[in-house]
């Protein structure tokens, strides 16, 4: 597809009639001259910009001079098209004026759970158990309705915290869909594709095979559910030269039974131990290989329904059946295979 293609096919035209088309000129105005910028990556920079109405916006403005970026943004205007569901960033408007093009789409007050986790945002207001939980299937209903309710199905390939972004509420949609791949029709178990996605979170059998499928970002998913549970990045420095992935250092703790040093301090010890336990598990069982034993982004959406029933039933539990989940889980985690390989991955995106 050649620049400003995009918009050429009826197909497109039809999807996207449903958005408001700004001029380069109405861009300038409601970002003051872009004045303020809120974001940046591969496909360009993001502004800060507030319609007539007053309502909040992030403008998203492709690059002229990174190559990946024309890319990545072709893909995010089509699928944001097409795509609806209250756990994805929704599409408000675009902009293909002459050379420029942008997207305009609804601002997310709380910022990305990247930030939450482990920015400035996390000092002032630390996330509790209870929130990481529903933000974990706020997320995870967003994957599902990509894998499942689409037709055809799509595959994100970016699944990470930095591309999770939280409204006031802290409720969280998925975002960031540059990379994402759409399967021929719904019976297609997988797409030979040249590998991409994020240091730390792209799946190794993807990598190594280049066969996408949707156990790559159920892969992903995993990793992001153990940045939840411990507030650690995926990769965890062990010295001023060495590191380890994240599922590695959890599953030394397990080996240990030391579950007081799992969970980010930041919760304070507010949380069920046995939900604590189950999305552990969960997030390791996302992360087996081969991919065919990972758990589908549905199995995961009623787990994690599963897991804030427990939080809601906090008190309950007793310390033999601590004790209990603690050995359980313990000779769980031993069987699972070993992921050492993950954090030498090398980050791609194409």
């Amino acid at each position: 597809m050649t620049n400003n293609a995009w918009l050429n096919s009826p197909r497109e035209r039809s999807n996207i009639s449903e958005n408001r088309r700004f001029s380069y000129k109405e861009l300038k105005l409601i970002t003051a001259n872009f004045r303020e910028e809120i974001g940046r990556g591969g496909f360009g920079v993001v502004f800060l910009g507030y319609l007539a109405n007053e309502s909040p916006v992030a403008v998203k403005i492709r690059s002229k001079t990174s190559s990946q970026g024309d890319k990545e943004f072709q893909s995010e205007a089509q699928h944001l098209s097409r795509v609806h569901h209250r756990n994805l960033v929704s599409l408000i408007g675009y902009c293909k004026d002459k050379k420029h093009l942008a997207l305009v789409y609804e601002y997310m007050h709380g910022g990305d759970l990247e930030d939450r986790l482990r920015g400035e945002a996390s000092v002032a207001t630390p996330l509790s158990w209870h929130r990481r939980l529903k933000i974990a299937l706020d997320s995870a209903q967003g994957l599902e309705y990509l894998h499942k309710s689409c037709q055809p199905p799509l595959i994100h390939r970016d699944v990470k915290t930095k591309n999770i972004l939280l409204s006031a509420n802290l409720e969280a949609r998925i975002s960031d869909f540059g990379l994402m791949k759409v399967f021929a029709n719904e019976f297609v178990t997988h797409i030979t594709t040249q590998p991409a996605g994020t240091l730390g979170y792209l799946d190794p059998e993807y990598y190594n095979t280049s066969q996408l499928s949707e156990k790559s970002d159920v892969y992903s998913f995993g990793v992001v559910l153990l940045e939840l549970i411990t507030g650690q990045p995926p990769a965890i420095s062990t010295s001023d030269t060495e590191s380890i992935h994240i599922a590695h250092w959890v599953r030394q703790k397990l080996s240990e039974g030391n579950i007081e040093s799992i969970p980010d301090s930041k919760v304070g010890g507010e949380y069920d131990v046995h939900s604590l336990w189950k999305v552990t598990e969960l997030a390791l069982q996302c992360k087996e290989k081969p991919s065919r034993e990972r758990p589908t982004m549905t199995d995961v959406v009623a787990e994690l329904k599963e897991c804030l029933e427990l939080e809601a039933s906090r008190g309950i539990g007793s310390y033999s059946s601590v004790t209990s989940s603690t050995n359980n889980l313990s000779e769980r985690s031993a069987d699972l295979h070993n992921d050492a390989q993950a954090s030498d991955i090398p980050a791609k995106r194409t």
